[in-house]
């Protein structure tokens, strides 16, 4: 007897089987002809995969565009600036209906695991208190990380490093930083060493901002892959962004990948972010600032696709579709071969499930039943296409349901609620 049943569905892989959930596991994976069933979804043939991961986001700021004013030079600066204007007059309620929304529009596409960086630089900490109570809610149906995040800098700002062990001891889940936001170079590296310690003394992950700039000479990477090691804290640690390396002379390149391949470092790229922010100092040739995406592959680092953000401050655009991210992330650093492709849908399922931890994912007996079924016929058709999700599945329930061929999505309406257009 199963609950449900996904039949005739193509995986990943090429293998047509049908999917047996009972409860919120998946119970078998086959051929299920005869089988008792309570509900049926008919793949025939559709792409069925696990569900997308988006490793590297800003819930706190999504669906802000406009608040309180638009960014008009584009830049990376501007958009920090404005929510520091925005933090300090959005309330709690506020943060909460937006992020509510937006997590809505994420389950509707497939995105059920996010991991969202929350800034803990305001004192009154409301971003955390509105974050964690949204992690609460989103809970039955979607995994949500929290990193604490010093946005204006663990030492730069005044309160910065209380505020952090604050918002970890409120229940925030990993450790955050920016160190090349902060004064010196020095204190960036001296700020990287003390996060590690932080996670290290309490056992949580890190995922550091790290050296998204065009400044080639920033390079506190290096001293996050020396923390991780000297700390034992591989396997546990993100560099995000990593947009100097775009920069950087080959030779200290071929020094530098290897010692993050050593300690164990996961890297996530944000390439419909990264691209917009960057090279916004230059004239031509203009930088585009995605980090060394293949190279790093080369050597074993793992390497996710993130969203970062969606109708904010830093991004006008956007919409919670981890394809649009890889569809683009494919193009700037240049994944054309069909391995590639296939290697970039991995790239926001099963490689960003691995890089923030995800226990039960993916698409075998035992699993957490959480799956997408998607209008393509394989992982490259759907990137291609960035086609409608047929059916999304989240812990052996059922909660999203389009008609083939409708995949545009109204966000207007009260939180909770997504309204398709017909």
């Amino acid at each position: 007897m199963f609950d449900l049943v996904v039949k005739g569905g193509t995986l990943p892989d090429g293998q047509v089987a049908d999917i047996g959930i009972r409860g919120d596991r998946i119970a078998a994976i086959g051929a299920l002809e005869g089988a008792e069933v309570g509900e049926v979804i008919e793949a025939a043939g559709d792409l069925v995969a696990p569900p997308f991961v988006d490793p590297h986001f800003h819930l706190d700021a999504t669906l802000s565009y406009g608040l309180p004013r638009l960014n008009a030079s584009g830049t990376l600066l501007e958009g920090i600036g404005l929510w520091g204007e925005l933090r300090e007059i959005a309330t709690v309620d506020e943060m909460v209906e937006r992020a509510l929304r937006y997590c809505d529009w994420a389950v509707s596409m497939g995105l059920l695991a996010i991991r969202s960086h929350v800034d803990t630089t305001p004192d009154h900490l409301n971003t955390v208190t509105a974050m964690l109570e949204v992690r609460e809610r989103v809970k039955p149906y979607l995994d949500l990380q929290l990193v604490a995040f010093p946005q204006d800098g663990l030492y730069r700002s005044p309160t910065g490093r209380e505020n952090l062990i604050r918002a970890l001891d409120m229940g925030v889940d990993v450790v955050g930083g920016i160190p090349h936001f902060e004064r010196t170079m020095e204190e960036g590296r001296v700020s990287v060493r003390d996060l590690c310690e932080i996670a290290a003394e309490r056992g949580l992950p890190v995922d550091l901002h790290c050296d998204e700039t065009d400044d080639p000479m920033s390079r506190h990477v290096e001293t996050l892959a020396y923390e991780a090691q000297r700390l034992g804290l591989q396997g546990r640690v993100v560099g995000s962004h990593l947009t100097s390396m775009h920069s950087m002379d080959n030779y200290y390149v071929s020094k530098l990948l290897p010692l993050m391949a050593e300690a164990g470092l996961a890297a996530v790229p944000n390439p419909l972010i990264n691209i917009t922010l960057q090279g916004r100092h230059d004239t031509f040739p203009k930088r585009r600032g995605l980090t060394r995406v293949k190279e790093m592959q080369a050597l074993g680092i793992p390497v996710g696709w993130g969203q970062d953000c969606v109708l904010d401050p830093w991004y006008s655009l956007g919409t919670a579709d981890m394809l649009d991210v890889a569809f683009m992330g494919l193009h700037v650093a240049q994944m054309t071969h069909p391995d590639e492709m296939a290697r970039c849908f991995e790239m926001v399922t099963e490689t960003n499930a691995a890089i923030i931890g995800l226990g039960d994912y993916g698409l075998h007996k035992g699993a957490l039943a959480s799956l997408v079924v998607l209008d393509a016929a394989d992982p490259v058709e759907a990137l291609r296409l960035r086609p409608a999700r047929l059916a999304v599945v989240s812990k052996g329930r059922i909660v999203s349901r389009t008609a083939r061929g409708d995949a545009r999505l109204d966000l207007t309406g009260r939180p909770g609620e997504v309204r398709r257009r017909r």
